[in-house]
């Protein structure tokens, strides 16, 4: 948007926080990436001695673990201890909600020791982990032997945990659908201390639905099975530029893996990978990938990039130089390619380290990229952190693909946020409605990228600072939210609750469906054992007193069962 076609907004007026933040590259720079790197090395040597070791011994010390959070769930006083959760540190998460509801009265249970690959039957084309296994750690064992999750998070951190029980989504999610679509089994212990296996066809399959998007309260996931698929040594990128309108944009991405007549499930039509970046209101680049060999790559007079090299322009640039240069195709060796988004944190590493993306750090320096989250958050204060809730925009809007103009527009029209990530996925027609469901009758309307089993979804990703905050002007941060998540509800979209959010429990409840969730709370005994979904997705700290209500809410009707229209 323009400076003249921008909303005339008073200035803001600067205080103490501003100047921190401007300056906050000295602390990552000498505190924040050191340790980072310290953390991520030691990490990595952490796997390296896990995967020497057999499987025979992995599964053995998950039967001891399991056999500790089962010991330790039973030691619990439901009249004297508070609610259980794990014993992760606050501040540890990748989410932005900083896991407040830990700072009220709780009951730990450690999980840390979960984080083994369990095993990789390649037979059954099946990889057994335990929920702390990240998507670095899975990728490392996995692609050497031709091998992938479904559905590969770009952000090495990412666990499988988190992707399961919160959110997880890749640019092969237009064809499995998102992370939690791929699992096949849920191996989890229950309120009561019993480990039950949940698949969608055993007396556990009201659990296997449920447990998605639950946030860890139905039970405590121990292991996972998770579907593989067979992948070459590297990614063939086209990059396409479009430009025009922001529904011409839309319209672009859409045509870039969405066949028009219809054939949505032919290899030969739609690509392997996808996802847009739009730069902004005018100008977009289109990404479509194909698994290749190492024989096809190597032909004479094919470029291959390798842009996992700490050197390299960031990846969010480098697909930019399309809109001046026009198509182009490489080949990017598949791993790197996972990863692309890893380095520079998709684009937030631009507000984090001003410079850090300039020739002369990446150099220097850019081996120490990126910084973990988890330190950036425990490095900040109470008043940082609410300085970037209000200043900063960190949020995925799950819309219909037919719909991702308008979201587009909406975006730009409240927030001014660029660039913007678009990535889409399948939202299946499952036997239960759960708690995302595809818009219904969507099957008879056969709209471009839909099926009959499926809807075809967009997340419209949201992540950096509004126009109105660069420009220095007056920015309602909370109020941006709240209007986003009322226009979600309005056209049945999805917030994902790694976010910050300012849902209401009744709003909640309108966006999500409650029905097959809380049946699963009563059934299966996470009623006053567990915290409800949506009170460990609220923003703010929690006191004692809102424990205790909780715990008595969960026992009355929940909001989902009011249908009313919004406010």
């Amino acid at each position: 948007m323009s400076d003249l076609e921008a909303p005339l907004r008073p200035k803001r007026k600067k205080v103490w926080v501003d100047y921190f933040v401007n300056f906050r590259w000295i602390i990552v720079i000498f505190v924040v990436l050191p340790i980072s790197f310290t953390l991520y090395f030691l990490t990595y040597l952490g796997d390296v001695r896990s995967e020497w070791k057999s499987y025979k011994q992995r599964q053995k010390e998950h039967d001891e673990n399991v056999k500790k959070v089962v010991k330790r769930l039973k030691e619990r006083n439901p009249s004297k201890d508070g609610l259980v959760c794990t014993a992760r540190k606050p501040w540890i998460a990748v989410g932005m909600r900083n896991v407040d509801y830990k700072r009220a009265r709780h009951f730990e249970v450690d999980l840390s020791a979960f984080r083994n690959i369990l095993e990789i039957n390649k037979e059954r084309m099946i990889a057994r982990v335990e929920p702390l296994v990240n998507m670095g750690q899975i990728t490392r064992v996995t692609v050497p032997m031709n091998l992938a999750l479904a559905v590969v998070a770009e952000l090495d951190d990412l666990t499988v945990g988190g992707l399961i029980n919160g959110y997880g989504i890749e640019g092969s999610s237009h064809i499995y659908g998102l992370f939690s679509d791929t699992v096949v089994a849920y191996e989890i212990v229950l309120a009561d201390g019993r480990l039950v296996r949940a698949t969608k066809d055993n007396e556990y399959s009201d659990l296997f639905y449920a447990i998605p998007w639950s946030q860890g309260t139905l039970g405590l996931l121990v292991a996972a099975e998770i579907k593989l698929i067979p992948v070459k040594e590297y990614m063939k990128l086209t990059y396409r530029p479009v430009k025009g309108s922001l529904k011409d944009l839309a319209q672009g991405y859409i045509d870039s893996f969405a066949p028009r007549d219809g054939d949505q499930d032919n290899p030969e039509k739609v690509p392997d990978f996808v996802e847009t970046m739009i730069y902004n209101r005018h100008e977009a680049v289109c990404m479509a990938g194909k698994y290749a060999s190492v024989e096809e790559a190597k032909k004479t007079g094919n470029v291959i990039n390798s842009v996992g090299w700490w050197f390299k322009p960031w990846f969010y640039q480098h697909a930019q130089t399309a809109l001046k240069k026009g198509e182009f195709v490489e080949y990017i060796p598949t791993r790197e390619y996972y990863h692309r988004h890893t380095r520079c944190l998709y684009w937030e590493g631009k507000l984090i380290l001003p410079f850090a993306d300039q020739w002369w750090f990446r150099y220097s320096l850019g081996w120490l990229m990126p910084p973990k989250v988890s330190l950036l958050k425990a490095t900040q204060g109470e008043a940082i952190r609410n300085y970037y809730h209000e200043m900063h925009v960190i949020q995925d809007m799950l819309v219909p693909l037919y719909k991702v103009g308008d979201a587009l527009e909406w975006v730009d029209r409240e927030m001014e946020v660029y660039p913007l990530w678009l990535c889409p996925h399948r939202l299946y027609k499952l036997p239960c409605k759960t708690m995302v469901y595809p818009e219904p009758g969507f099957e008879l309307q056969c709209r471009q990228g839909d099926t009959h089993y499926a809807q075809m979804y967009t997340d419209v990703g949201v992540y950096y600072a509004p126009g109105p905050v660069l420009r220095g002007e007056v920015f309602d941060g909370a109020e941006a939210v709240r209007q986003m998540e009322s226009w979600l509800i309005d056209n049945h979209g999805f917030q994902p609750q790694y976010a910050v959010s300012e849902l209401t429990e009744k709003s909640f409840w309108r966006m999500f469906n409650a029905e097959l969730y809380e049946q699963c709370r009563r059934k299966y005994g996470a009623v006053g054992t567990f915290m409800s979904v949506y009170y460990k997705s609220k923003k703010g700290r929690k006191t004692e007193k809102e424990v205790q209500e909780a715990e008595q809410a969960h026992l009355e009707t929940p909001y989902a069962e009011v249908d009313e229209p919004a406010d």
